[in-house]
């Protein structure tokens, strides 16, 4: 979940002409960075063999 604070800075670091489309990309990706992290920390991750395995399997 963002913050205000994150939001803000988020903002301030865009450039000073931009579209609502800019905005709305950054916040996602920054969102998806931070579900990312949180799901390291949850332990929600594969192994790098558990990948190779799954890939394998769609790749056939």
């Amino acid at each position: 979940m963002l913050t205000k604070d994150k939001l803000k800075q988020t903002i301030d670091a865009l450039p000073d002409h931009f579209t609502i489309e800019d905005v709305i990309e950054e916040f996602i990706v920054i969102d998806k960075i931070e579900q990312g992290m949180r799901d390291v920390e949850e332990g929600n991750v594969f192994t790098h063999e558990q990948v190779r395995e799954k890939l394998g399997k769609w790749l056939k």
